[in-house]
């Protein structure tokens, strides 16, 4: 196994006083000289740890005011994600289809939870975005940001901020090749009646119900996307 470079080294240890001082997004970090002298090392090598960290959100390096803890989101991970399934299907390999699968796994798994107990206030917004999903279908297409809403305040009672941004990732790495290689879409009074379906079990507190509904939603994608993976 090769040895790391003083880059990566100092990346690592840079990860390291952020954990050890327990410091979160927005906090400011030691500046560039600070790091030098603190970890005996080159401005060169300094500068391109801080921007692989910057390009995982980790650090974020603000000219003329500092550096400082980045956000942490996960876009690079979305990013990677959306690459990686253009890169297979554009190799006529079924890249988005994996990506919908794992997607599917993840919501299938979490909808029953839901159901346990939803607050009333989060079945009336997801009812409120079914109601913008039949508005938005008599101009021949439900909008992805508001099928998008949909699916993020579906597990807002999970109360769990990294499964939300999880969740998101995908969504947003599938947008995003969705707009590059354009997977088509399905008539948009099926995708209001699905999640609707969906919103009905999860009142109900029908946990089956609600997976075979989220499955369903899921054939539609499956059947366009095609066995291979290609846009039908």
């Amino acid at each position: 196994m090769a040895r790391p470079t003083m880059a990566q080294d100092i990346e690592r240890r840079i990860k390291e006083l952020i954990l050890d001082e327990r410091l979160g997004p927005g906090d400011p970090l030691p500046t560039e000289g600070e790091l030098m002298e603190r970890f005996d090392a080159g401005r060169v090598s300094v500068r391109e740890a801080l921007k692989s960290l910057q390009a995982l959100n980790a650090v974020e390096i603000r000219r003329g005011s500092g550096t400082f803890v980045g956000s942490l989101s996960l876009s690079p991970f979305a990013e990677g994600l959306a690459f990686r399934a253009a890169v297979r299907h554009r190799r006529g390999e079924p890249g988005l289809l994996e990506l919908m699968k794992v997607r599917e796994a993840l919501e299938a798994g979490l909808v029953g939870a839901v159901t346990a107990g939803i607050p009333a206030e989060d079945l009336a917004a997801l009812r409120v975005l079914v109601t913008a999903m039949e508005s938005e279908a008599h101009t021949g297409r439900v909008a992805r940001a508001t099928d998008r809403a949909f699916h993020l305040a579906l597990y807002a009672s999970l109360d769990n901020h990294l499964l939300s941004e999880v969740l998101d990732a995908f969504w947003a790495a599938m947008d995003r090749v969705r707009e590059d290689l354009d997977d088509g879409h399905q008539d948009p009074r099926t995708t209001c009646a699905q999640h609707l379906e969906i919103v009905e079990a999860v009142a109900a507190g029908d946990g089956e119900r609600a997976v075979r509904a989220m499955r369903t939603h899921f054939d539609g994608i499956r059947h366009r996307l095609g066995a291979g993976g290609q846009p039908s």
